[in-house]
């Protein structure tokens, strides 16, 4: 459902968006409105579920985890109990970043952390591979990220 934002609700979500540690005294004096006008808009876009967590950004090359992988998987079987196994896997598995269901030749695409090749094999080999739900996985290894951005174009 679209909710209807105004344009003093769209710079708090930028704000946010950008640092999500921002106090309700920093959000006024960005968006040039009272702390406390600030905390029942924010508490609203909570409560309406347009800003569903806040979260730490780590940085995965620092803990060792500098390798993307997209995976392309094609399912075994076309039936509802092989997608829900599959999506079940999807989720239980921390090296999978984000998971998307697809039109086209792949069933699904995964974005995949790894600390290193080595494991993005163990990976695929001994992980991906020998479910049942799985028929085939084409990996792509990221060279280097030219972009990459985590808030949405809302256009506070």
């Amino acid at each position: 459902m679209l909710l209807e934002l105004d344009a003093i609700d769209l710079r708090i979500l930028d704000a946010l968006q950008e640092a999500g540690d921002l106090t309700n005294q920093d959000l006024s004096d960005r968006v040039n409105l009272s702390a406390s006008q600030v905390s029942r808009r924010r508490a609203r876009l909570e409560a309406d579920g347009v800003i569903r967590r806040y979260r730490a950004e780590l940085d995965a090359e620092r803990l060792g985890l500098a390798t993307i992988v997209f995976i392309r998987v094609t399912l075994a079987r076309h039936n509802a109990a092989n997608a829900e196994r599959f999506r079940t896997l999807a989720k239980r598995l921390a090296e999978i970043q984000e998971a998307y269901a697809l039109t086209g030749e792949a069933d699904y695409l995964l974005k995949v952390v790894v600390g290193s090749l080595p494991d993005l094999a163990r990976f695929v080999n001994d992980v991906l591979l020998p479910d049942e739900s799985i028929a085939q996985v084409h990996s792509e290894v990221v060279l280097e990220t030219l972009s990459e951005r985590r808030s949405l174009p809302i256009g506070g």
